[in-house]
């Protein structure tokens, strides 16, 4: 019996012979993918890269059999999921190539509770690719994809690869041949496949995820409509929108974009101009109309295409330098402007943190008191200076701002000037304000993210 059969039958890897190479020291043959692997500086790589996964690879489908192999070229990661492009090679020769989709389903498991219901062993996936290649909304590579839950990972994934054909001389493994075909854990998309043909093009990955048609093990029909208390569980990324500045008006309905879906996007690094980026104005920033603060008076004057910034009417700008193109849980990176007499109403985070860092000018901000026990012994409270009429006795007067959506609560007042850091963490207050007397704009940068 040829031994390569016999491997085969084995679900052994066929091996392939060693290829020699020329190197400074003569004739050298290339090192196996496991003595790669074992080297102890990429040991070290795969605790300083483990956010990428780059070793991932033996855990992914088709390695349920030795005789594949995946070469992971890129991982992008947003909050629950990633998107890994990878090679898959068949005993040692390369097959095609594929693009894996996992998600752990924390937020969509909660939607569908909330429901009544638990999520099994499957959800789907609307997923839109753009590719270097294609049109901006090629309607090709856009459907929805089952996923299916895998203990190998702990998590819902499904790999589309750009062919299930094996090589002419060749068999796929009888333990990875289940795995195949409409609907299963290793599929082919038709429309998707000129895309993967040409994988490292593919430039962004746009997903949303729901719960599937029917209630398992039950099998009642799960209706998706947008009011029905028996809706469909969806997880878009809280809703997710950003922001644009298409619009000079404060406030502008124009300048939010609705993207309701979680994205990913493979280019590798980003040069930006914060001066390049024109500001998104706002008029009473997080601030409530009981607010001492709030203006309202006759709306701002047209502010021109160089978009400027009225303190007098508490319009203040936001340059959003980077929104979407970053990873993990974090939402945005901006730059923040207080022209003098503009007040950020001051507010507090559920779920989420933001750092501040002061770049130019002076002003006031707010820190909710008990957040920070160093602030507490050194900062007032937020009060006014009050004589009395009949001492004539100055005495400060406590005066508790007014929260977003919260009602009065008591802050501690902190002076600001560059190099001042403020680190919000999840339940925090805070606020900043640029007196009316300053001559110049308060500036700083904040770096928002999800932490639940």
């Amino acid at each position: 019996m040829d031994p390569r059969l016999k491997a085969i039958e084995e679900d052994r890897v066929v091996k392939a012979p060693t290829r020699p190479t020329v190197g400074p020291g003569g004739v050298e043959f290339e090192a196996t993918f496991n003595e790669n692997f074992t080297a102890p500086w990429n040991k070290v790589f795969k605790i300083v890269f483990f956010p990428d996964r780059i070793y991932h690879a033996q855990y992914l489908n088709a390695t349920r059999s030795p005789r594949y192999r995946y070469n992971v070229l890129e991982v992008r990661g947003r909050a629950d999921f990633i998107v890994m492009k990878a090679e898959v090679y068949l005993d040692g020769k390369f097959l095609c190539n594929a693009l894996r989709l996992e998600y752990r389903a924390g937020r969509l498991a909660e939607q569908v509770r909330e429901r009544g219901r638990f999520l099994r062993g499957e959800v789907l996936a609307w997923v839109e690719l753009r590719h270097k290649d294609a049109a901006e909304k090629d309607p090709r590579l856009m459907r929805y994809l089952k996923m299916f839950y895998d203990v190998y990972v702990d998590a819902y994934q499904v790999e589309i690869w750009e062919t299930l054909e094996a090589p002419p001389t060749g068999s796929h493994s009888y333990k990875v041949l289940d795995q195949m075909g409409l609907h299963k854990p290793i599929t082919v998309v038709p429309g998707f496949r000129d895309a993967l043909r040409n994988i490292r093009d593919l430039e962004e990955v746009r997903m949303a995820f729901r719960e599937t048609d029917l209630d398992r093990p039950f099998n009642y029909p799960i209706r998706n409509r947008d009011r029905d208390d028996n809706t469909v569980g969806w997880d878009n990324d809280y809703t997710r929108s950003h922001q644009e500045p298409n619009q000079p008006a404060p406030n502008s309905p124009g300048n939010t974009i609705d993207d309701r879906n979680y994205f990913v996007n493979f280019r590798r690094g980003w040069v930006l101009d914060a001066r390049q980026v024109q500001p998104v104005l706002y008029q009473n920033a997080m601030m409530e109309p009981a607010s001492a603060d709030f203006y309202r008076g006759p709306p701002p004057a047209d502010p021109g295409p160089d978009r400027k910034m009225d303190g007098s009417k508490n319009v203040m700008g936001m340059r959003w330098i980077i929104q979407r193109e970053l990873g993990g849980t974090i939402v945005y990176f901006h730059e923040v402007e207080l022209p003098p007499g503009a007040v950020e109403g001051t507010h507090q985070h559920i779920g989420s943190e933001e750092l501040y860092y002061f770049i130019e000018g002076e002003g006031v901000a707010y820190v909710g008191d008990g957040d920070d026990p160093a602030v507490d012994a050194k900062y007032p409270l937020v009060g006014k200076d009050e004589k009395d009429p009949i001492s004539g006795h100055v005495r400060r007067v406590q005066v508790d701002p007014e929260i977003y959506g919260l009602g009065p609560k008591p802050c501690r007042e902190v002076p600001v000037r560059p190099g001042i850091t403020i680190f919000t963490k999840s339940g925090g207050i805070h606020g900043v304000r640029n007196p009316k007397g300053n001559s110049k704009p308060l500036k700083f940068v904040a770096f928002g993210y999800h932490s639940s």
